[in-house]
């Protein structure tokens, strides 16, 4: 394996090492040491949020981003925000490793987000809605309108939503209504007629639930380009209709955010999927964590909203831009390419376009993908050939996140339905996907499959695929390994690696870890798998260990990890020990990082690099060593104590040479040349960018370049080139 030709600080020479002077001891433990988890999230999603004022990117590409930003806020406040709040109620005083109390980090959060929300509405008011106006689409508030634009307001109204709005009064005859999670709300504030008693306040409160059932976004009329109006704005014009007798005094656009994480007693549950049911049944009134109102809402009304969802001060958010810009994304039809991405052409390895199936592609030897960049087909094809191969006897897949209408699902279903032993493994506690995992579990049952819901405790997120195949010598396995779900949508949007193989001691591990999940087998002792919770974090910490050891010994020491976030303690602690050792390290984390580099005698030999772009880098890479002692292991596991602890994860070896050159030199040695576009995590828990943003080389395009020169594809490729500025 060849060493990272272009860090982006070269390694000192041993001799230099040696006769450098001892650096004073410093405690690993201190909390100065460890950024925030929460807070190391929230500068993640600040750089999703720099991307939307990237002004080289086509303009709806940049709206995706504020959209990204804010469905990532949401999910945030919906599990980690939420756990917070319940620490603090439940009067947990523990301290994170980073020294704050549960009340401390909330404080923080709550600073640092309205800090961000300030960044998101001026992207939005000076970068992106100009920018979309340059481009001939207009969102009109109702004071703008134009007459023929105020008719057909009217008449959209009249015609099409005031048959379904149903006006809710909040009284003593009528209890504030369940807001539904992340729905959007009209607060009107009404003073009463002429035949109001002398005992009656003055003033009303009545909520409408903006309508989810139609388009948010209502067409109006424009002499050029395209012209759209909020439909709560819509209703807010027109909120008079609803409350005749009345005057309206006030209307405020409102949502509000849920805690959205189960709560089940998995070792107490006689039945888990029901449990997880009912579950998924009462999160829907799960508590409020969070209320965002329009900015120009009055103190009065913001105090009434508080007041009805049991929520503080430091709980409200007041937006001064519109909410879910998630519902923007199809403003215009697909005739305008020039305000998006050029569509992606996965391309597909030159091995992989024979017409023989991809288990012969297997037998010739290991073999890579690496998504998006290259096809996600070839997995399916693998899926699919097998379920039609009368040869093969079974076939065993575990699904994480298998998203809608799987071609995996139907798949299996036929394998199972032709007679075929078809095992899999369905996570039903998948945040955010139970629900869909327990109607994927039903239907592949319904259709002969044996079902299995892996472990009580545990999560099942390891991406494993075994087939069984009768041939000429024999019963022969095929595998496949990944770092990412067996999902077709998110494969086209994930960085992610597919591993092939058929070695016998990757076969005689796959069958023993599906044995472990289905049935009562104690952990084997592995051959070449390392599988979580059964010491993945120990051979983690002995990896890094080694190289620490060969750096004191004044040989070369060198360590790259790729990962989606870095939070174990003790891994960290390795990592800084190593640093002090010598190792030169460089982390690849796309979001949370914990660890603090770049400080004096501690970790003043870390570099960690994170880029975000067009692809969400998923995969999970770790590079141990240097020149023929080198090793490169893939994972569906970050560094993170609960995929140490509470999930089933797999770390597996690329053994062949030209594989691990190519992950080392090309998937990693690229997002670390000094002149990429990527982000610098500092001392000081901040970002900064290494190059400007205008003249950075964007990886992910060069390995959209080199996955199509592989395939011998002709031309420049699409999918990463930015369109100019509107």
């Amino acid at each position: 394996m060849s060493s990272n030709p272009t860090p982006p600080a070269q390694p000192e020479p041993a001799e230099t090492r040696a006769v450098s002077p001892p650096r004073p001891a410093v405690g690993l433990h201190e909390p100065k040491l460890f950024i925030n988890r929460e807070l190391s999230w929230l500068e993640f999603n600040a750089r999703v949020l720099e991307e939307a004022r990237d002004e080289r990117l086509p303009i709806l590409e940049r709206l995706k981003f504020l959209s990204i930003f804010s469905s990532n806020l949401d999910e945030f406040f919906m599990v980690r925000v939420a756990g917070l709040k319940q620490q603090i109620l439940g009067g947990v005083s523990e301290v994170s490793a980073d020294g704050r109390t549960p009340a401390e980090t909330l404080a923080a959060v709550s600073a640092r987000t309205r800090e961000l929300l300030q960044v998101q509405e001026q992207a939005w008011r000076v970068g992106v809605l100009p920018a979309l106006v340059a481009a001939g689409i207009r969102i009109v508030p109702p004071r703008d309108f134009a007459p023929d634009q105020k008719a057909a307001a009217r008449r959209h109204f009249a015609e099409s939503v005031l048959p379904v709005l149903t006006p809710l009064a909040v009284d003593p005859a009528h209890p504030f209504p369940h807001l539904r999670h992340k729905s959007i709300n009209l607060a009107v504030l009404l003073r009463r007629g002429r035949r109001r008693r002398k005992k009656e306040p003055p003033e009303l409160l009545a909520v409408v639930q903006v309508p989810s059932v139609l388009a948010r976004l209502v067409r109006l009329p424009s002499e050029s380009g395209e012209c759209y109006a909020l439909l709560e704005e819509v209703i807010a014009a027109h909120a008079g209709d609803l409350f005749p007798g009345h005057a309206v005094a006030e209307v405020a656009t409102f949502r509000v955010t849920r805690n959205w994480d189960l709560n089940v007693d998995e070792e107490e549950s006689e039945d888990l999927i029901s449990s997880i049911q009912e579950e998924l049944r009462r999160r829907e009134r799960g508590a409020a964590v969070r209320l965002e109102i329009a900015g120009e809402a009055s103190p009065e009304l913001e105090a009434a909203l508080t007041r009805a969802l049991i929520l503080e001060g430091p709980d409200v958010y007041r937006l001064r831009r519109p909410m879910q810009f998630a519902d923007f994304l199809g403003l215009v039809a697909d005739a305008r390419p020039e305000l998006r991405f050029e569509p992606l052409q996965p391309a597909i390895p030159a091995r992989f376009q024979e017409p023989e199936p991809v288990m012969a592609v297997i037998a010739r030897g290991d073999a890579l993908l690496h998504h998006p960049y290259e096809s996600f087909e070839p997995v399916v094809r693998f899926v699919e050939e097998a379920a039609d191969d009368p040869d093969v006897l079974a076939i065993k897949q575990t699904f994480y996140r298998a998203g809608g209408d799987s071609p995996f699902i139907r798949a299996l279903c036929r394998a199972a339905e032709s007679g075929k032993q078809v095992t899999v493994l369905v996570e039903i506690k998948a945040r955010f996907d139970e629900a869909n995992n327990i109607a994927w579990g039903r239907r592949l049952a319904d259709s002969g499959v044996q079902v299995v819901y892996g472990f009580v405790g545990l999560k099942t997120h390891c991406k494993v695929t075994l087939v069984v195949r009768r041939e000429a010598g024999g019963i022969r396995r095929y595998v496949h390994l990944g770092t990412g779900n067996y999902n077709t949508q998110t494969a086209r949007q994930y960085t992610d690696l597919s591993f092939f193989t058929c070695r016998d001691e990757f076969a005689e591990d796959a069958s023993a870890l599906f044995n472990l999940l289905t049935g009562y087998a104690e952990p084997p002792h592995w051959k070449r798998l390392v599988i979580a919770p059964y010491g993945l974090q120990e051979r983690i910490l002995a990896l890094v260990a080694r190289e620490a050891e060969q750096a004191r010994a004044g040989k070369p020491a060198r360590l790259v990890a790729k990962m989606n976030a870095l939070v174990d303690p003790m891994v960290i602690r390795a990592l800084y020990a190593a640093s002090q050792a010598g190792v030169e390290i460089d982390l690849l984390v796309r979001g949370i990082c914990c660890l603090r580099p770049g400080v004096p005698g501690v970790s003043d030999r870390i570099r960690v690099t994170s880029v975000l772009g067009r692809f969400l880098e998923h995969s999970r890479i770790f590079a141990f060593g240097e020149g023929e002692r080198a090793e490169c292991w893939l994972s569906s596991a970050d560094w993170m104590p609960r995929n140490f602890q509470r999930r089933v994860e797999a770390m597996f070896p690329v053994e062949d040479p030209a594989l691990r050159t190519r992950i080392v030199e090309e998937i990693l040695g690229g997002p670390l040349r000094p002149d990429a576009k990527a982000w610098r995590l500092t001392a000081t828990g901040t970002y900064e960018r290494l190059v400007p943003a205008g003249e950075a080389v964007d990886s992910q395009a060069q390995l959209l370049e080199a996955a199509r020169r592989a395939a011998h594809l002709p031309g420049r490729p699409p999918g990463l080139r930015a369109a100019p500025p509107a």
